[in-house]
């Protein structure tokens, strides 16, 4: 093998393990940062702990988005790529604008000293992205939830804002029916 196929080899297996390490945008994790992997309707969280590992939480014996009640889960550290698998993924810190992250070296500590622990699982108080948030922050929140939350207020609102005149102009016609008779 010629020393040029060689060269060619080593920046074909660096360009593929950064890619490994690189989100949909481009950007590269790093310790400490919150992974965001999207999967449909929902994401699901984990912490980047470095060398291709996150930290996560879940429910692995509750199927997807039942774990409405408490359940049992577990910390895990796996290969991103594994966790990912072929959903897409993004680095997404952007509760740095709400909270001082905690130091990196804190936060990968912080998530690896978990890992195998088990912690209850609940799909709208503490799932993944609760985890996540705490170990960067300090603080257990869960954007998704409360958007979910804010999406479903507002469309009872709408819906009972929707039928209010539909009442009003009911009571009206039969305030009239009573007036004429």
């Amino acid at each position: 093998m010629s020393i040029f196929s060689l060269i060619n080899v080593s920046v074909s297996s660096l360009a593929h393990l950064l890619k490994k390490n690189t989100d949909k945008d481009g950007k590269e994790a790093k310790p400490g940062d919150l992974i965001e992997i999207i999967r449909g309707n929902y994401s699901h969280w984990a912490v980047y702990v470095g060398n291709g590992y996150v930290v996560h939480f879940g429910a692995p014996n509750a199927q997807s988005g039942s774990s409405t009640g408490g359940v049992d889960g577990i910390v895990m550290k796996d290969k991103l790529e594994d966790v990912a698998g072929k959903d897409k993924w993004r680095v997404n810190n952007s509760l740095d604008k709400k909270y001082n992250p905690l130091p990196p070296d804190e936060i990968v500590k912080k998530a690896c000293s978990l890992v195998e622990v088990s912690l209850k699982y609940h799909l709208t108080t503490y799932n993944c992205e609760h985890f996540a948030t705490e170990m960067r922050y300090g603080k257990a929140e869960s954007r998704q939830v409360l958007q979910t939350v804010q999406s479903t207020v507002a469309t009872v609102a709408g819906n009972a804002v929707g039928g209010i005149p539909g009442i009003i102009i009911t009571l009206i016609g039969l305030l009239r029916q009573r007036s004429t008779s």
